[in-house]
């Protein structure tokens, strides 16, 4: 790989996620049926999400020997040792994955309308609602890079620290401390919480992975111009507030149109989204965690900014091609020729 300046570097300690982590069912129906009445399923597709697992199996298929440590919550259950399963088979350390006796690992069943591919989505957390501080073995943790999602879904966590404000800050400061570089991910959600809960874990946060929505209701500040479209202008307001809270190094935005990376040195860089052909897109599910693994990677590789938003791009765009959160992926070696052939002239 040589694009511009993406010369191989030496692979040291590798990247640990933390979070989230689902079980989901695709059901696949005809239609939804009204209130009372019944829909007959049609094929039921089993697979995984959640931050840890997309995040984590993304980063995996684009490099087959990074070394890749997850840590999160489950059920001692079936669907448990599913996902305990996946990370084993994808030579995943699992060691930092509590199973608990009295809860049931999160799960999503994902109801498909047959024709459109529309999704309505029902939800259990689960194990995630209980995954805290107190299950992380930091004594463990020697990575490059802890990357953890989402802040807004994981209740342990988003709770009340008299000291830090909130658990995940708390965490996020404890890792630092460990000197490795910390990366959180958030949830679009309507919270009264949302700029309190944020905001408690920016001074203890390198990196800064979000798509525009979040961007926009962390800073208060609408991510969008007059014309509806993403402005520039305001990006680099939104930085401001969120560098002024105490973000440390780097904040990147992902939207339909783009991605763009700001610095605490005020620097933007911005690289359309790839174009890409009609009928290629298969889902959108796990888009926004790919994009994140592209970055994690790329900042982990010590890559220019602008390589890293062009391997995020394309990491989102390879896992649209896919059906689920994570079957579109490709190895490293593959990015290049895929972004030359669908970058924007």
């Amino acid at each position: 790989m040589n694009i511009q300046g993406q010369e191989v570097r030496a692979i040291n300690k590798g990247i640990a996620v933390a979070g989230s982590m689902y079980t989901d069912y695709y059901k696949l129906i005809e239609e939804l049926p009204e209130k009372g009445m019944l829909s007959p399923i049609l094929e039921v597709t089993k697979t995984f999400g959640g931050c840890v697992m997309n995040t984590i199996i993304n980063l995996r298929k684009m490099d087959p020997n990074i070394s890749l440590y997850a840590y999160g919550g489950v059920g001692k259950d079936d669907n448990g040792d599913y996902l305990i399963k996946v990370l084993k088979e994808n030579n995943i350390n699992y060691y930092g994955i509590k199973q608990y006796d009295n809860e049931s690992t999160s799960f999503t069943d994902a109801f498909v309308l047959k024709s459109t591919k529309e999704r309505t989505f029902f939800s259990l957390n689960g194990a995630t609602r209980v995954y805290s501080y107190e299950d992380i073995d930091f004594d463990s943790l020697d990575t490059d890079i802890f990357h953890i999602g989402y802040a807004l879904m994981l209740d342990a966590f988003d709770k009340e620290d008299d000291e830090y404000g909130t658990v995940m800050a708390r965490t996020l400061a404890k890792v630092q401390e460990k000197g490795i570089k910390t990366s959180m991910d958030l949830v679009s959600v309507d919270d009264d919480r949302f700029t309190k809960v944020v905001h408690a874990s920016l001074p203890y946060c390198n990196y800064l992975i979000i798509n525009e929505i979040e961007a926009g209701k962390t800073a208060d500040i609408s991510p969008y111009g007059s014309d509806g479209k993403i402005s520039e202008e305001n990006l680099l307001k939104i930085s401001k507030v969120i560098f002024d809270k105490g973000l440390n190094d780097l904040l990147v935005i992902h939207a339909p149109e783009g991605g763009w990376a700001m610095t605490a040195k005020g620097d933007l860089y911005h690289v359309p989204s790839l174009k890409l052909p009609p009928g290629y897109i298969k889902g959108s599910v796990g888009a926004g965690d790919a994009f994140a693994a592209g970055m994690l990677y790329s900042l982990y590789r010590k890559f220019p900014l602008e390589v890293c938003l062009r391997n995020a791009n394309t990491s989102a765009a390879f896992s649209l091609g896919g059906f689920d959160s994570c079957s579109g992926m490709k190895e490293y070696k593959d990015f290049e020729e895929f972004y030359k052939k669908h970058k924007v002239k």
